[in-house]
């Protein structure tokens, strides 16, 4: 891909953060502080994607070195189950879902805002087609060392499973930093309010000033920013082969 046409993505954050610093420079961004409970805002959005992330790797990934090594009956049709929900929107289970939560009494908490999220089909057929080509050797090996099945798991597997963990950690990343329908659904007071449902209710409170809204966007692109340079250098290929001897 040409270089020049990676200013189609960088331009527009070049554009919010000059709109940011026009009528008030900086002191749009103490604007923010000042109107809202930035800090509160902010934790309320790490935690949610936070933990997202974190209970979505553990349990996608069980699920997709389960489907790639275990052979039992049904598997096929777990897997095509997996492919089914890859393709369903959101927004046809939003409804039931909605009143589900709604009856077991967890709207507007932190939590109801990470659950329906950790399971995922597309993290999971990521993790079932990269341990699919994961060297069988390695757990060989391991077993016939002593090794259980969950001693190869947590101590072997998923050690080595850094690109894959990255790729599902910015997909949930994003997916969960940006989330909007949901937190509309479940949230009705600023407690367990996250960053995006906070910024569509910023941009309607008076007064209207765009130079406060777009530092209020620049304050919630840079936690994305900042993660997402964390992990690209997990992005490479892991040297699973290089203790095969």
């Amino acid at each position: 891909m040409p270089a020049w046409l990676a200013l189609l993505y960088v331009w527009p954050i070049g554009m919010l953060v000059a709109g940011s610093l026009q009528a008030g420079g900086l002191g749009n961004y103490l604007a923010v502080g000042q109107r809202v409970d930035f800090l509160r805002l902010l934790f309320n959005s790490l935690w949610i994607s936070g933990w997202t992330v974190v209970l979505g790797a553990l349990v996608n990934s069980l699920a997709g070195y389960a489907l790639a090594r275990l052979q039992f009956p049904g598997r096929a049709v777990l897997l095509g189950l997996v492919l089914i929900c890859m393709v369903i929107p959101f927004e046809a289970v939003a409804a039931p879902l909605f009143y589900s939560v709604s009856r077991l009494g967890l709207r507007d908490t932190l939590g109801v805002q990470i659950l329906p999220f950790v399971a995922n089909g597309v993290s999971i057929y990521l993790f079932y087609t990269f341990y699919l080509e994961f060297p069988r050797e390695l757990e060989e090996a391991a077993c016939l060392e002593g090794a259980g099945p969950w001693q190869i798991y947590g101590r072997l597997v998923l050690p080595n499973s850094g690109p894959v963990l990255a790729t599902h950690s910015v997909i949930t990343l994003l997916s969960s930093w940006g989330a909007y329908l949901w937190p509309l659904l479940v949230t009705a007071g600023p407690q367990a309010r996250p960053l995006p449902l906070a910024l569509a209710n910023f941009m309607t409170t008076p007064p209207l000033h765009w130079g406060q809204i777009f530092a209020f966007g620049v304050l919630m692109v840079v936690p994305v920013l900042l993660g997402f340079g964390f992990l690209q250098r997990y992005f490479q290929p892991g040297s699973l082969t290089s203790g095969i001897k």
